[in-house]
C-alpha cells in the first residue's frame, strides 16, 4: 500500500483526500500545523463551472439547496453611479448538472471534512525538514518521522514546507493591496456585483437562499513591513475605519449594517516553482496565490488537486506541463481584470466601460476569456473520469 503526506487541511488537501478516501491501494494522512480549523468564518467563496463539476462528483449536489446559491449574471457598476454598466450572463457556461455557485467557505470545508475520518487529520504538526534521497522521508515538529511515497505540500499562500524544497525567493509577494472582507445581511441584488472605483474595487453576491450577502473590497494600499507584520494594526477600528472610508468617500453602497469585518493584505505569487523531486506535489495557494479579481483561488486548488490525483493513480509525470499554461493564462486575465477595475483617469474609465458593453454581449469573445476556463478543462476531464483505469487525456489550454 502507497503512504501519502497531505501538508496542510485546506480545500486543496481536503478535496484530494475525498478522492483518495475512495482508494485500497493507498493510504494517506494530513498533517495539519493549526490546532483546529476555523469553521465559523461567515465569508463567501465562488466556484465556477469546473470546480462545481469536480465536487458535484463527489457529492456536492447534495447538499441542502438552502446553503448554495446559484447567481445568473455578473454586473458591472461604477462605484459612484447607480447605473449598471452591463452584466454578464453566467447561465451560458452551466448545464443541466453543473451551475456556478457561491455559498460560505464554511459550507464548502464542512463538506470536505465529513467524508474523512477524524484519526486521519493530525492538528498542531508542522515539517521540519524533508530527505528525498531514497524515499521521502519526513521529519516533523514533534520530533517524529516517517516515510511516504508521495508528499503533498497544501499549506496555503505562506507555505512553510514549500520553502525546504524550492527557493526563498518564490516566498509569495505583497501586492500592494488590502482586502476588506464582511458579512451584508441585506442588499438589493440577488447577483454578483462589480462595483469599480478609483485605485478599488468591490463584490457583493449571495452565499445562501437566507438573505446572507458576502462584501469583499480590494484596495490599493502600501502598508510598511511594521503593518504588513501586526494584526493588531490591521484588525484596529482605525484601519479597518480608514478603509471603509476610503470605499464610502466615492461609493454608493452603505456599509453601515457590514459585520464580521476582517482586513488583510494580498499576497500573490511571482513566480512558479519549479519541484524536479519525483512523487513531490505543490497544490492550492501553496503552488500559486492569484490576485483575487477573476474568482479562481478555490477553483483552481480543487483542479490541481484533481490533476495531482490523476498522476498519482496513473503514474504520470505530465502534471506541471500541463497544470503551468492554465496557471498562465489565470494569472494574466486576473492581473487585466485588477487593472481594469482600478482604473482612475476618467477618459481610460470611459474607454473601459465602452469595451466592457461590447465584449460582454460578445459571445465569441466570452467563450475564449471565460469559456476556455470554466468549460473546456472539465470537457476533457469528465470524460477521464468516465473511465476506471486511470487513463487521462488533458486538453489544450
Amino acid at each position: 500500500m502507497k503512504k501519502i503526506a497531505i501538508i496542510g487541511a485546506r480545500i486543496s488537501g481536503l478535496y484530494l483526500a475525498n478522492l483518495l478516501e475512495k482508494e485500497k491501494d493507498f493510504d494517506y494522512k494530513i498533517f495539519e500545523k493549526r490546532s483546529k480549523l476555523n469553521l465559523e468564518e461567515g465569508y463567501g467563496i465562488q466556484l465556477s463551472v469546473n470546480c462545481i463539476k469536480l465536487l458535484n462528483n463527489i457529492g456536492f449536489k447534495n447538499i441542502p439547496a438552502s446553503d448554495v446559491f446559484f447567481p445568473t449574471k455578473v454586473n458591472f457598476f461604477k462605484s459612484n453611479n447607480p447605473k449598471k454598466i452591463c452584466d454578464i450572463n453566467l447561465t451560458q457556461f452551466n448545464d443541466d448538472l453543473n451551475r456556478y455557485t457561491t455559498t460560505k467557505r464554511t459550507t464548502l470545508l464542512k463538506f470536505l471534512l465529513k467524508n474523512i475520518p477524524e484519526h486521519k487529520i493530525k492538528f498542531n504538526i508542522s515539517i521540519n525538514n524533508l530527505d528525498y534521497s531514497n524515499d521521502i522521508k519526513v521529519c516533523f515538529s514533534d520530533e517524529s518521522e516517517a516515510n511516504f511515497d508521495f508528499l503533498i505540500i497544501a499549506d496555503g499562500v505562506f507555505s512553510q514546507s514549500k520553502l525546504i524544497i524550492s527557493k526563498e525567493s518564490l516566498k509569495a509577494k505583497y501586492n500592494n493591496s488590502v482586502a476588506l472582507r464582511g458579512k451584508l445581511n441585506k442588499y438589493d441584488d440577488n447577483n454578483i456585483s462589480i462595483f469599480m472605483g478609483s485605485n478599488f474595487h468591490y463584490v457583493i453576491y449571495p452565499v445562501n437562499q437566507n438573505n446572507e450577502y458576502n462584501f469583499v473590497a480590494i484596495l490599493q494600499k502600501k502598508l510598511t513591513e511594521l503593518e504588513l507584520n501586526n494584526q493588531q494594526i490591521l484588525q484596529s477600528e482605525d484601519f479597518i475605519n480608514s478603509l471603509k472610508k476610503t470605499i464610502t468617500n466615492s461609493s454608493l453602497t452603505n456599509l453601515e449594517n457590514l459585520t464580521e469585518i476582517q482586513a488583510f493584505p494580498v499576497f500573490v505569487s511571482k513566480d512558479l516553482p519549479t519541484i524536479n523531486q519525483k512523487n513531490i506535489f505543490l497544490s492550492g495557494d501553496a503552488l500559486f496565490a492569484f490576485p483575487p479579481s477573476f474568482a479562481q483561488g478555490a477553483s483552481q486548488s480543487i483542479e490541481t488537486a484533481q490533476d495531482i490525483y490523476e498522476s498519482i493513480i496513473s503514474g504520470s509525470d505530465n502534471l506541471y506541463k500541463n497544470r503551468i499554461s492554465r496557471i498562465y493564462s489565470i494569472n494574466w486575465r486576473s492581473k487585466l481584470n485588477l487593472f481594469a477595475f482600478h482604473l482612475s483617469n476618467p477618459i481610460n474609465i470611459f474607454i473601459r466601460n465602452i469595451i466592457l458593453k461590447y465584449f460582454s454581449k460578445n459571445k465569441k469573445f466570452l467563450q475564449i476569456y471565460l469559456g476556455k476556463i470554466y468549460k473546456n478543462w472539465c470537457v476533457g476531464l469528465n470524460l477521464c473520469l468516465k473511465s476506471s483505469i486511470g487513463l487521462r487525456e488533458f486538453p489544450d489550454w
